[in-house]
């Protein structure tokens, strides 16, 4: 019984000793941040549980990637946050002990592994799924289309062999100002579904207009 206890104890000590040095990194980063306008309204939550863009930028450098490195897409998947460019003291919290990571050593050790989770269909389609919800502005239902151009880049550009195109596409077209939640989808599944020739998109098929035109605008570009 002493040792069950004596266990028990130390599992306990041990996991008390992870949070607080979980806390600990949170609130060295949170200190960068103190000067940060971020309203309750916004965030629901105070500038005290928040890290901002400062102490984002120090975590990046901490652990040796850029801030626009997909794998902190990963990472703020695995944190579930709701604002891109802030983690709130509950998801760094709850994601920080989910990933076992209670130094930036360990985080550091661990980015091949999110990286990993980009490989794995399912995780992907989560993550792209995710991304669209974290990057949009919280009061509007759609995606603007830079930060939709920017997003598509950083989780298409380097996988499907059309992203060049299709960015050229919206990069010239006039009539989409934002992206819906819809078109952001169907173009995951077009990326991963449809020959690079094109030759089995249906165009009676449900895809949404937007992807329509851009295979008008492709299949002209190439008669040119």
């Amino acid at each position: 019984m002493h040792s069950d206890a004596a266990a028990v104890n130390f599992q306990l000590n041990s996991h008390l000793s992870t949070l607080a040095n979980i806390h600990k990194i949170y609130h060295t980063l949170n200190r960068l941040n103190l000067t940060e306008d971020v309203g309750q309204d916004d965030h629901q939550t105070g500038t005290d549980d928040i890290v901002g863009p400062e102490g984002m930028e120090k975590f990046c450098e901490d652990i040796g990637v850029e801030p626009e490195n997909v794998v902190m897409l990963v990472l703020a998947w695995k944190l579930d946050a709701q604002n891109m460019g802030y983690f709130t003291l509950q998801e760094w919290l709850k994601g920080m002990t989910s990933l076992q990571c209670d130094t930036t050593e360990k985080l550091r050790n661990s980015l091949d592994y999110l990286r990993s989770l980009l490989n794995e269909p399912t995780n992907f389609k989560l993550i792209y799924r995710y991304a669209f919800d974290f990057a949009r502005e919280k009061d509007q239902r759609s995606l603007d289309i830079n930060t939709a151009k920017c997003m598509l880049g950083l989780l298409l550009g380097k996988t499907w062999s059309l992203f060049p195109v299709f960015h050229q596409f919206l990069e010239q077209q006039s009539k989409y100002k934002v992206i819906n939640k819809d078109q952001w989808c169907n173009v995951l599944e077009f990326s991963r579904t449809i020959n690079l020739d094109l030759s089995n998109y249906d165009e009676d098929g449900a895809w949404p207009v937007l992807l329509d035109e851009f295979v008008e605008w492709y299949k002209g570009k190439q008669m040119t």
